[in-house]
């Protein structure tokens, strides 16, 4: 039943090696704040209930065929990790439950409030069992308050932290609000749930004790709007997706792609008309000054507009850099995949998947020197680990694994196969 991994491990310790951490949950922001971890080289099992993580029916998929093998946001948010099927709604569940993290460090979840006792998330119980245990509860307003057991989605969390506004109708009123594409607010949390627990993790080497951390999706989203509350009492300002109204500054269209255009101070305007190869309407009283071009937007825009378009995107940002005009190419994802900047670093990395193959990743946005981030396996199919954890870590007999899996309570392995499954 057992897979031989078709990575090998590192030989370089991560600086989390021998850190033991439970995963469940479905989605995003549990499995991100765990795949952090397990990257930097902490053990991490991940509990998936019946049918698995919904991540794996979600995709991309290639050739858009839906496989709960091959879906590349399950793949990405996975690396690293053992995997287990649990049905956590039973009474089984939840013993099994409790010997998982009997010796773990931290238990990372993403369920609502309102199920955790169902599912056996009760960190009063949980830590008579473990009392060094650390567990961080993710959900969408966070576990007190009014809000606390209302359900929410990617696009509500994005809209109740106040960022589609930003993102649109601010300073926009021919704009809606906009989301951002994805689940970005469970990422936001997820990184801040991998933040909280490790100082939770952290605060235990003194204590010796473990603790709950309760992260809410709205308060991570609301912790990165930078200056917008300081703004809004001082002079009920708000910025607009392009930031404070600063002129000029917008997304331009040029012949092959997008640039952003900004040149708000004086010096910066000077060298951008130099440019543009001095034309006379820079001469314009209109927009003589800063002032002036902003109370004429409308008449600059075009004229920006008309000289941009038969340009290319690195040819004209190259121009202005030499001239220290912060001119900016908007990055398309084939761009992203072919960046010289981001291979010369190595941040792409390649693993390969006993169903899905191999794949192309991205990798950590930081360097260690000494204890470097690796991808040391694939995620796991579903219930790839179950024998090797229930059997070889927690000592189920044989004849206990198959009960367990006749009642349902893990998940009967499914028989992988290859493209053709």
């Amino acid at each position: 039943m057992q897979q031989t991994d078709p990575h090998p491990p590192s030989s370089s310790p991560g600086p989390l090696q021998g850190i033991r951490v439970i995963e469940c949950g479905h989605l995003v922001a549990a499995a991100y704040a765990a795949k952090l971890m397990a990257d930097l080289g902490a053990e991490v099992i991940k509990v998936e209930e019946p049918g698995g993580d919904e991540a794996r029916r979600r995709g991309p998929y290639p050739g858009h065929v839906p496989h709960p093998e091959k879906s590349g946001t399950f793949l990405y948010l996975n690396t690293n990790k053992l995997g287990v099927t649990l049905n956590l709604r039973t009474p089984r569940g939840h013993e099994l439950l409790q010997r998982l993290v009997r010796d773990a460090d931290l238990l990372v979840h993403n369920y609502p409030p309102a199920q955790m006792p169902a599912l056996g998330l009760d960190y009063a119980t949980l830590r008579q069992v473990n009392p060094r245990l650390v567990m961080t509860s993710i959900s969408p307003f966070g576990q007190s308050g009014p809000n606390r057991d209302l359900h929410a989605y990617d696009l509500t969390m994005w809209a109740a932290g106040g960022i589609v506004y930003l993102s649109g109708a601010s300073g926009r009123p021919d704009l809606p609000p906009l989301k951002a594409f994805g689940h970005q607010a469970g990422f936001q949390a997820g990184v801040n749930a991998a933040v909280g627990s490790l100082g939770a993790l952290f605060a235990r080497l003194r204590s010796g004790r473990g603790q709950h951390v309760d992260v809410s999706v709205q308060e991570c989203l609301v912790a990165i709007m930078e200056n917008n509350y300081i703004s809004w009492p001082y002079s009920q300002s708000i910025a607009s997706r392009l930031g404070f109204r600063l002129i000029p500054q917008d997304v331009l269209q040029c012949r092959d792609g997008y640039i952003y255009v900004l040149a708000i101070e004086e010096h910066q305007w000077k060298n951008a008309v130099e440019l543009m190869g001095n034309p006379e309407w820079a001469a314009a009283d209109i927009f003589q000054d800063f002032p002036s071009r902003s109370a004429n937007w409308d008449a600059l825009k075009p004229l920006l507009e008309e000289w941009v378009q038969d340009k290319s995107v690195h040819e004209l940002y190259h121009a202005a850099q030499a001239r220290r005009v912060p001119f900016a190419p908007v990055s398309t994802m084939g761009d992203l995949l072919a960046s010289p900047h981001l291979n010369a670093r190595g941040f792409f990395a390649e693993i390969t998947h006993p169903v899905a193959g191999t794949l192309r990743y991205p990798g950590a946005p930081y360097r260690f020197s000494a204890t470097p981030w690796a991808l040391r396996r694939p995620a796991p199919c579903l219930g790839q680990h179950n024998e090797e954890v229930y059997c070889g870590r927690l000592g189920l007999s044989q004849s206990e694994f198959q009960a367990l899996q006749t009642a349902g309570v893990i998940e009967e392995e499914p028989k992988r196969k290859s493209d053709d499954q």
